[in-house]
């Protein structure tokens, strides 16, 4: 297969309907699946991770239908019977790359009275699970692995106690997992964050049916168990914002920049990346804002701007830890020096997103460091990225889909091409 080449341009002027969201499609077969009734999800993101989930609820017998026809708009029906209604599949479950998957499944597969075995790819297989198999296994889960990692070997049963744990790091996949596993535990099951992570769950938990409780300005959630079924929902999904956030970087970078994106989550446990446009400077406007499915959703406008530098840590980063790679590149574009940190989670990602992202900078020319926890970046001020000695700039993603999407905007900004 020929490796993908994107050179600069100097008219960027798009209007983008943004693909749906992963981490709202992925929640939304998941709640179909134990809901009673018909769920019908729009806007459905047909990427491998969410097909792997729909695939995983299917083994476990719940009818699914699909129309995918419609690129614009694709279309998911989930006839649900109620969580009782879940059977134990024939065959292991794979779930390919997706680590969202993989953990999430964990926690509400601890609550069901049989035993599931959860595989994926390599990448997956590489990546670290005891962040959740630890909490699930005080609520009194069985969960065999291999040395904290996939597969996973996972004895469910329906005597699951709720526990009080707090997390030593923010990260929705692993509150959802715990969540997903209070649904079928005895007491309370609460979650304590250092900084709040993301709330998909907990807002379509609500949306469904399920008593959600926050204390402590939301950095403690907690749920109880089931008395009845959730109920079926019709889910838009907005657009991914941080599939947005590449366009947005593109616009903010390139001459004559503008890009108008439409239906986009503006969540705000994920409008980190907004914050740092303010903070850097980048002409972008918010219009049309709304709610869907207890989601906010806009429309939002970018321009090409003057970027300034900025620091981004702290209770930011949770907030856009899957943009860094991409605010890596309009960082490189500002006056000034950029310093990313706290940031470590980054490194458990489909890469060391630390190593990967600093090693992309580097080929394209971009002076910068690499810190224990994140980066330190000389800005451009603006001028295209010069590349190496080379005729073009080749960058190795490492297998990273995020690296690769931020290669490619940064080749709309390159003196010479680049070569992903």
């Amino acid at each position: 297969m020929t490796n993908p080449i994107i050179t600069k341009t100097k008219n960027f002027k798009r209007t983008i309907k943004i693909p749906g969201d992963k981490s709202i499609s992925h929640r939304s077969i998941i709640l179909g699946s134990i809901a009673k009734g018909r769920t019908e999800v729009t806007n459905f993101l047909t990427g491998e991770d969410c097909i792997c989930t729909q695939k995983a609820f299917q083994s476990l017998g719940v009818e699914i239908e699909t129309n995918f026809h419609d690129l614009e708009n694709p279309i998911v029906k989930v006839n649900g019977k109620g969580i009782a209604a879940l059977r134990q599949s024939e065959t292991e479950i794979y779930l390919g790359n997706s680590g969202t998957g993989m953990r999430l499944l964990t926690g509400l597969f601890s609550g069901l009275n049989f035993m599931t075995k959860l595989t994926g790819d390599e990448s997956l297989s590489s990546r670290p699970m005891k962040r959740v198999i630890d909490p699930l296994s005080q609520m009194g889960a069985k969960i065999e692995s291999s040395e904290g990692k996939a597969p996973l070997i996972i004895h469910g049963t329906n005597k699951l106690k709720g526990i009080n744990y707090t997390s030593p790091v923010s990260s929705a996949q692993i509150k959802s997992s715990l969540l997903l596993a209070g649904l079928n535990a005895d007491g309370v099951t609460t979650i304590i964050e250092p900084e709040k992570s993301r709330d998909h769950s907990e807002r379509m938990l609500d949306y469904f049916g399920s008593p959600i409780s926050y204390h402590h300005g939301s950095l403690e959630v907690s749920i109880k168990r089931l008395e009845k079924d959730l109920e079926a929902q019709l889910v838009r999904v907005p657009g991914d914002i941080s599939s947005a956030a590449f366009f947005m970087v593109a616009a903010a970078i390139v001459e004559n920049g503008e890009v108008e994106l439409l239906n986009v989550g503006i969540n705000p446990t994920r409008t980190g990346i907004i914050d740092v446009l303010k903070m850097m400077n980048v002409n972008f406007s918010i219009v049309n804002l709304r709610e869907d499915a207890k989601e906010p959703v806009a429309d939002i406008i970018v321009r090409s701007s003057e970027i300034k530098a900025t620091e981004i840590g702290g209770e930011l980063i949770p907030r856009l830890i899957d943009e860094i790679p991409v605010i890596a590149i309009l960082a490189a574009q500002a006056s000034g020096t950029t310093i990313i940190k706290n940031a470590e989670e980054l490194k458990v990602k489909e890469s060391n997103r630390i190593a990967t992202t600093v090693n992309m900078l580097k080929q394209l020319g971009v002076t910068v460091e690499e810190t224990i926890d994140g980066m330190i970046i000389e800005g451009l001020v603006g001028k295209a990225f010069p590349g190496g000695l080379d005729s073009h700039v080749v960058i190795d993603t490492k297998g990273d889909h995020r690296i690769a999407m931020s290669s490619d905007v940064a080749g709309l900004h390159s003196e010479k091409a680049v070569e992903i």
